[in-house]
């Protein structure tokens, strides 16, 4: 054979030697990612603080309790789990149970049964805990230095709803608005966002049937109970929120709002108001009014900004100069804010149609369910713990990167590790990979295990 048709060796890749498997292998996981989750969990008290804000008892016989199957599916919701049964699947790594205490793990009736016996003043608890988990990290955080949303004065809060389309027969879901699958059932979640965070403040599951504003003002009743007196917030919405006694509500409390206008006859109210150019913006107009809809008492600010359309190809023949046609863009606010600034902070509640799209399809929100409505709330507010617990450690790490990432980006490369548990039964350790692909942000994820 001549040099010139030798093949030439690979230099990045050899032969694959021969591999013999075997079995036998003892305290592996794939998920070592999760073991700061628990033990942040676990430095938060959350064990002790269930037991303190959720009263749910059970016989002096029983084996397990509500805030054990809590924290069961929450942390399957963080690794990724979709149903109960894969809860329960992730669970059956013996690393994982060691790490966490647990001597057995419930089977997949038991768990059911006991989310089954809660009732509305449980879910009620289960509200407040997210609240008081909430309180702690953000103490710990000021603390640390890695976040200062405690004391600050004025915090931005989207709210929004969803649709969660239900297949089956489970209590409490209805016929209503459902754009991704017409005339099938659902519930219609009601969330609030911290904007600052990404975090989920307070969280309602609701009939498919309620209106989006249904039950608002209640809504923010209780969340503001929970946040400082002191501080003011800002009301963030689209127009299924544009409700007079929702903005009664907060202008009584000293609350703002910026809240997309829907009203009957809008675009001949606009086309009366006289616009102004707006600097830099060639073919928008901006103007502000004060209005007073039919069942308001008192007038409220009216921002509004207009888009120039282009002239239809089309339009009549011999219109030398057709008539101008716009896209208005409407807003109720109570900010210091042009009618452009309005504009362009409302379309950053775009963000929070995303945070939910996280928390449906990445951290399971109103996916796992029962044939009771009462404990499809309950696992539904453990799947805001499971969303709000991965925001938590990102805002406590401080790491911009960590709070950029999605829980599917935490998931792939922070929580699927391989480790191997080594150690006796009072001073365990956790072997781990010696090189990372994000070695800081790895790194960082690995501290929060640690108590602050």
């Amino acid at each position: 054979m001549s040099k010139k048709t030798r093949k030439k060796p690979n230099r990045a890749r050899r032969s694959s030697p021969k591999i013999r498997s075997e079995t036998g292998g003892r305290n592996l996981t794939s998920q070592a990612g999760l073991i700061p989750v628990i033990k942040f969990l676990d430095g938060l008290g959350f064990s002790g603080l269930f037991h303190q804000v959720v009263r749910h008892e059970r016989q002096p016989n029983a084996r397990y309790l509500l805030g054990e199957a809590v924290f069961l599916v929450l942390i399957g919701l963080a690794g990724g789990a979709r149903s109960l049964s894969q809860c329960l699947v992730l669970w059956s790594d013996g690393v994982l149970q060691r790490v966490a205490g647990w001597v057995r793990i419930p089977d997949e009736s038991t768990v059911g049964r006991l989310f089954k016996e809660v009732s509305e003043r449980h879910i009620s608890e289960l509200e407040n805990l997210v609240h008081e988990a909430r309180k702690r990290v953000w103490g710990r955080a000021l603390r640390a230095g890695t976040s200062r949303i405690a004391i600050q004065c004025q915090r931005w809060v989207d709210v929004d709803s969803s649709v969660k389309t239900v297949y089956g027969r489970q209590e409490g879901s209805a016929k209503g608005y459902n754009p991704h699958k017409r005339g099938a059932p659902s519930y219609h979640p009601l969330l609030a966002f911290c904007t600052d965070t990404k975090e989920i403040l307070q969280a309602w599951l609701r009939t498919g049937s309620a209106y989006t504003s249904n039950g608002i003002v209640a809504f923010m009743k209780q969340l503001l109970a929970q946040l400082p007196t002191s501080h003011r917030m800002v009301f963030r919405a689209d127009s299924g929120f544009f409700v007079g006694a929702l903005m009664d509500f907060l202008d009584a409390g000293g609350h703002g709002y910026l809240i997309k206008v829907k009203l009957k006859g809008l675009a001949q109210l606009l086309a009366r108001q006289h616009g102004t150019p707006i600097r830099h913006q060639p073919g928008w107009e901006q103007c502000k009014f004060s209005y007073r809809a039919n069942d308001w008492k008192p007038s409220r600010l009216f921002v509004a900004v207009r888009c120039r359309k282009a002239p239809a190809a089309d339009h009549a023949q011999g219109e030398l100069l057709p008539l101008a046609q716009y896209d208005y863009f409407c807003y109720v606010t109570t900010e210091p804010l042009s009618p452009w600034q309005a504009h362009r902070t409302y379309g950053q509640r775009a963000t929070s149609e995303t945070w939910i799209e996280e928390a449906k399809n990445q951290t399971g929100l109103a996916h796992l369910k029962t044939n009771r409505f009462l404990a499809n709330a309950a696992l539904f507010q453990c799947a805001v713990l499971a969303y709000n617990t991965l925001r938590w450690m990102a805002l406590l790490s401080a790491n911009a990167t960590l709070k950029r990432w999605e829980p599917r980006t935490v998931r792939t490369f922070l929580i699927r590790v391989a480790g191997k548990l080594l150690g006796g039964a009072n001073q365990l350790r956790i072997k781990l990979p010696r090189q990372h692909l994000h070695p800081k942000v790895w790194e960082d994820w690995l501290a929060l295990s640690q108590p602050l």
